[in-house]
Order: C-alpha cells, then structure tokens, then sequence
C-alpha cells in the first residue's frame, strides 16, 4: 500500500471514529491507531465491516507493560484485509484494573488471543467466556511477562515419585558459583587489562596466568 494511500486510510478512520480514537501514527511504514480501551468493540467492528476498510481478519492480540505508567498496558491488536491488502494496528491502554471488552463476538479467534494475553499480563477481558490459563500450569502464580516478574518465578515444578504426582515448591536456586568478580572473557585472549585488575597477570607472550599459579611456579 503506498504512502498517499495509507495516510487517506489514517485520516478516514479518524474522521468517522473522530469521538473514539485518540490518533494514529506511522511506524516503519505501518498505521498504528491509539484507541480508548472502553470502545475497542466498536473501533474494531468498524474496521472490520466498512467498505473502505475490511479488515476481516484479526492475526494476533498481544500486550507491552510499562509499569511506570499510570496506564500500565498497551493491548494490540493485529488486522489485516485481504480485500485491500494492506494492515492495520489498534493500540488501547489499560490499567491492571481496567475490564476491556472482550471482541470474541467479531472475532471467535480472540478467544485464544486474549486468554495468551490474560494468562501473560493478567488484563481482564470483560464478557470472555472462558478466560483461564492456556500457556501456563493452570496452579501457575502471578503473570511471567509482566517487568516486575521475577526471573526465577515464585514456585518450581516437579514430579514425585512418592506422592505419583506434580508438587509445586518455593523456587530454591543455591547459587554458590555466583560469585561475580567483574574479570572480562576476553582478558584470557588479549594482553589488555583493566585498570586495576589485579587478578590475572600477563606473560610476554600474551597469555594470562592465575596469579596463584604464577606464585606457585615462583
């Protein structure tokens, strides 16, 4: 789809949903549209069923957290026409207490899409019928791509053979080995060295040896 063509679709859809969308950008090419989370059904079903539009087709729903936000979630969603051959985004914000309508009415593909999204980043689709887990364990706890998800998660899994049963336990990570002392990978291949670093010492030819060893063989 050309420029000219893109920019005519952007000024067309905010001209007839002037009181529903906040805006549009062009990213890399693509029309982004920034909607209110409250009239996500409408804002879609018009792309869907206008003529100068016809996006029949919703490709993905996904989600980015920006916890530093008010509005800590960005919802997208994906469409494409095939009529018109081109793409489109529909970006809405929502909070961790927001309800954003469920589109499962216009889209039954959503319904897979919005449990990923909900089991991912915890954001409620109101009127989903059957909004669980479909990624995770369903005994899983709290929402892994969320930023403030720790890394390690809160439970482990496995299996016991005692019990003949999955048992969830508290993550228990002993890390003796992590003992970061800051010495980069690529001082055993090189003569350079930090300033500073006192833990290697460099031979004539280039080579690093262990200051331990090198008292040793002294």
């Amino acid at each position: 789809m050309s420029g000219d063509a893109l920019k005519d679709l952007a000024d067309y859809v905010e001209e007839e949903l002037d009181n529903y969308v906040k805006g549009y950008v062009f990213i890399k090419n693509e029309l982004v549209i920034t909607a209110n989370f409250k009239d996500i059904v409408l804002v879609l079903s018009f792309l869907r069923d206008d003529k100068e539009c016809h996006f029949e087709i919703l490709s993905d729903i996904t989600a980015v957290d920006y916890p530093e936000r008010e509005m800590r979630f960005e919802v997208v969603y994906n469409l494409l026409s095939l009529r018109h051959n081109y793409r489109i985004r529909v970006k809405v914000h929502a909070s961790e207490d927001s309800f954003v309508p469920t589109v499962t009415e216009l889209y039954s593909v959503a319904g897979w899409f919005e449990r990923e999204v909900w089991d991912m980043y915890g954001i409620t689709f109101e009127g989903h019928e059957d909004l669980r887990r479909i990624l995770t364990d369903y005994g899983f706890e709290g929402h892994p791509q969320r930023k403030d998800f720790p890394l390690t998660g809160y439970v482990e899994v496995r299996y016991d053979d005692e019990q003949k049963r999955i048992v969830y336990e508290p993550v228990k990570l002993p890390q003796e080995f992590r003992n970061f002392d800051y010495l980069s990978p690529w001082e055993g291949m090189t003569s350079v060295q930090f300033s500073g670093d006192e833990k290697a010492a460099v031979q004539e030819h280039g080579c690093f040896i262990n200051k331990k060893t090198r008292e040793a063989e002294s």
